[in-house]
């Protein structure tokens, strides 16, 4: 029977070969896009679950005011290791660093690496694929490197026991070659240096300091109960207490288990390339979404030709056949096209998965060897044949022989409403899609064009290595000789994303029990003029006075905090760190951070330490300038490689992760329009056929081409108005909350609600348009007399 069932099916298929391609089409593209949109949930999934131990490895975050970070201090792990039996082991990584690595006559300069504890290959479970696992960390002066670094200094030569140069001053042996770094791990490197054994001595004293990654591996009992981890918590906090008191600082630590860090880390100070749990979500219902609309369209296509099926289903139950077996047969030619759809899906997820990597900026692969992914398909197509072929089945195995075989059919109100919801319900998902791709975008556009309080474009910047540490009134000399550097200026970090915070600030007038962080940057004396900041009252630093050594300039909204305004900030005293002196300036807010944050106060104070040098090129002049920047680098460190960047690449950067979303949601949001419109087509048609005699009556009496237009038009537009009472609100409640996770965005204009729903109507009056003018330009003769 099953057999007989799968024969016809097949038949009808190359029977009614255009009906069969739109259905195919349209599920294909469905299956494909929610197969793309699964595997890309599934990876984001998986951050850090390939460790054995990942159940058992948390990180410790810490809380100060309303200041969340990544780190804590050094010591803590060594002092809670010490006091908890709970915590078998623990492991800390440095921050990024930069290391200058010299193999032969060649260098470079290499930003993937950490410095960490020697227990770093035992609770994590990066694999070693040479060398000692339990001695590759013990040696002094070790260095371990992927198989990919490894490839690229030694190329095929042995590279364990070899040697590389560090800073053209520290010989380095490699001890170790791990495998190259999953792209489903949060940590990504391509080096790894053990903490020397003086470094370790001078960090397990540490407790003031937050500036390390410190990770535990708890007891598999501690992890067991949440209560068991608040307990946890709280016998930290103890120890904490003991060694820096509340009176100093005030700081909740957390424990967050290393399998949610990639999902749910909206911390400071963190590690760049996370994830967002929100978008995970998102996408996860967009896929069932698009999959439910792709039925959808199957059923209203098949309903849509239901009349012509009517004659024959009413001639099978003459002859004995009975609903069951009919609903068989439905649903079989159903489960046919969705294996057929399947396997082309397949094949458009494979043509299509490099470009979608490149535009998600994931390695994702589809394996079929895989027997869960394959049971998975599989079980997609199952179950979407039997969605989509369910209602169909019901539907036409439901006719009345005597009442199909005796002429033309009359469709009940309670199918038409069913059908009516369906499109209802494809346009209210459209509509949202829609209204969600242009607010992407605008706030995209918003994040690149927003002024963030200094001119960003034309700055260019080096940071300072080797020599130029010790030649600083050189490189001074230098940068200002020449005028096309001559407009720079020197800082302790790139003020895109600054770290450094502290609590340690004192002013006249300050609340005894106030722990505000106060982010702080080292900056030379034309720094504002070169970033084009406002001054909102007082001045600059100035080589004209010595003692702005000791002097600050603090921003609006450190002003604020202290209580002052900017008539009564200038000559107020203020101690930063201890160091006493004098508030001299204060310049307008500008974003520090990323616009996910809102501004936090800022003391600017004179920079004796190095950094960054930022060059503010002259339009039409960046090459020259970059030119002129490698010269006086080569003149003052010339065993130092060059290398500069953007300031405005920078900032860019730190949405890319929101870039790639946002171009996914698009790709997404189009398909799943397009879809609609295959549903909506089907239903055109449906209702065209329907209306066959109607339609050359009306005709024959004088109607025209238009009234006949206005006529299978009307039904659709009180439609897609439904669909907009539906979508409008869900969409105002949608990107509302995509919003609040960024301290600054576009205000949501009405505009975009209204545009939504004519480009929504525009789309679905193309869409019937071209069944609507066919039958509206039909023969009226020939469709009274066949009908």
């Amino acid at each position: 029977m099953i057999r007989n069932y799968l024969k016809i099916a097949w038949r009808n298929l190359i029977k009614h070969k255009a009906f069969s391609g739109i259905n195919i089409a349209g599920l294909a593209i469905g299956m494909a896009s929610s197969i793309l949109i699964l595997l890309w949930v599934q990876n984001e999934l998986s951050y850090d679950r390939f460790h054995s131990n990942a159940d058992e490895i948390y990180r410790i975050t810490a809380e100060a005011s309303e200041f969340k970070a990544a780190v804590n201090p050094a010591g803590m792990p060594v002092g809670l290791k010490d006091e908890l039996p709970a915590i078998k082991n623990y492991v800390r990584l440095s921050k990024p660093v930069k290391l200058l690595l010299k193999k032969d006559n060649q260098q470079f300069e290499e930003k993937r690496a950490f410095y960490a504890d020697s227990s770093f290959l035992e609770v994590f479970s990066f694999p070693l694929v040479k060398g000692n696992k339990q001695t590759a960390m013990n040696q002094p002066n070790a260095i371990l490197l992927t198989e990919a670094m490894a490839s690229k200094y030694f190329g095929t030569q042995e590279a364990l026991g070899k040697t590389l140069l560090l800073d053209n001053q520290l010989t380095l042996t490699v001890t170790g070659i791990l495998a190259n770094t999953p792209y489903n791990s949060h940590l990504q490197f391509d080096f790894i240096l053990p903490l020397s054994t003086e470094a370790k001595r001078e960090l397990n004293t540490i407790w003031g300091n937050f500036n390390f990654y410190s990770y535990l591996l708890l007891d598999k009992n501690s992890t067991q109960t949440g209560a068991s981890l608040r307990k946890l918590e709280n016998q930290m906090q103890s120890i904490y207490k003991k060694h820096i008191p509340e009176s100093t600082l005030k700081v909740a630590f957390q424990l967050q288990p290393l399998t949610e860090i990639h999902l749910h880390s909206n911390l400071q100070i963190d590690l760049p390339g996370h994830g967002n749990n929100i978008y995970v979500k998102i996408f996860f219902i967009v896929a069932i979404i698009i999959l439910i609309v792709a039925c959808i369209n199957f059923m209203n296509l098949a309903t849509a030709r239901s009349a012509r099926k009517a004659k024959e289903v009413g001639l099978r139950k003459v002859v004995g056949a009975s609903r069951t077996q009919l609903i068989g047969q439905f649903l079989g030619e159903s489960l046919v096209i969705s294996f057929l759809s399947l396997l082309i899906a397949i094949a458009l997820v494979y043509a299509f998965l490099p470009l979608f990597n490149q535009l998600a900026g994931t390695q994702l692969s589809l394996e079929l060897i895989n027997t869960q992914l394959l049971l998975t398909l599989i079980g997609i197509s199952i179950a979407t044949g039997l969605l989509a072929g369910s209602y169909p089945a019901l539907y036409l195995s439901g006719f009345q022989p005597v009442k199909v075989l005796k002429g033309p059919m009359k469709f009940r109100e309670g199918n038409q409403f069913f059908r009516n919801g369906l499109v209802v319900l494809q346009f209210a998902v459209s509509i949202v899609l829609l209204i969600g791709t242009v607010v992407i975008y605008k706030q995209l556009q918003f994040i690149k064009t927003r002024n963030p309080g200094f001119e960003k474009s034309n700055l260019l910047y080096m940071s300072m290595t080797g020599d130029l540490w010790n030649k600083q009134q050189l490189l001074k000399y230098e940068l200002n000789k020449n005028p096309l550097t001559s407009n720079y200026a020197i800082t302790s970090e790139l003020p895109v994303n600054i770290d450094a915070g502290t609590n340690d600030v004192d002013w006249e007038g300050k609340d005894p029990n106030s722990q505000t962080i106060f982010p702080f940057l080292r900056v030379s004396e034309n720094f504002i003029d070169v970033f084009q900041i406002q001054l909102l009252s007082g001045r600059s630093f100035s080589h004209d006075f010595i003692a702005d050594s000791n002097n600050y300039v603090i921003n609006e909204t450190a002003m604020k905090v202290m209580g002052l305004n900017k008539e009564n900030a200038l000559g107020k005293s203020l101690a930063l760190n201890e160091k006493k002196g004098t508030i001299i300036g204060v310049v307008n807010d500008f974003n520090f951070k990323p616009i996910h944050t809102t501004i936090e106060p800022l003391i600017l104070e004179l920079n004796k330490w190095g950094g960054h040098v930022i060059v503010r090129a002259d339009p039409g002049k960046s090459r020259e300038t970059i030119t002129a920047m490698e010269t006086i680098n080569q003149q003052l460190n010339p065993n130092f490689p060059f290398s500069f960047n953007f300031l405005d690449q920078d900032l860019a950067n730190l949405y890319q992760g929101e870039q790639r979303i946002g171009n996914i949601f698009n790709l997404f949001a189009v398909l799943g329009i397009f879809i609609s419109c295959l549903g909506l087509y089907g239903l055109s048609a449906f209702m065209a056929q329907q209306r066959t005699r109607e339609i050359g009556v009306r005709k024959v009496l004088g109607a025209s081409v238009a009234h006949i237009l206005y006529l299978l038009s009307r039904r659709f537009t009180r439609l897609i108005l439904i669909a907009c009472l539906l979508a409008l609100p869900l969409a105002w409640f949608a990107i509302n909350k995509w919003l609040e996770g960024f301290a600054y965005h576009i205000n949501i204009s009405w505009t975009i609600f209204l545009l939504a729903p004519l480009a929504a109507l525009l789309i679905a009056w193309i869409t019937v348009g071209y069944e609507s003018v066919k039958a509206a330009l039909s023969d009226p003769v020939k469709n009274l007399r066949t009908e």
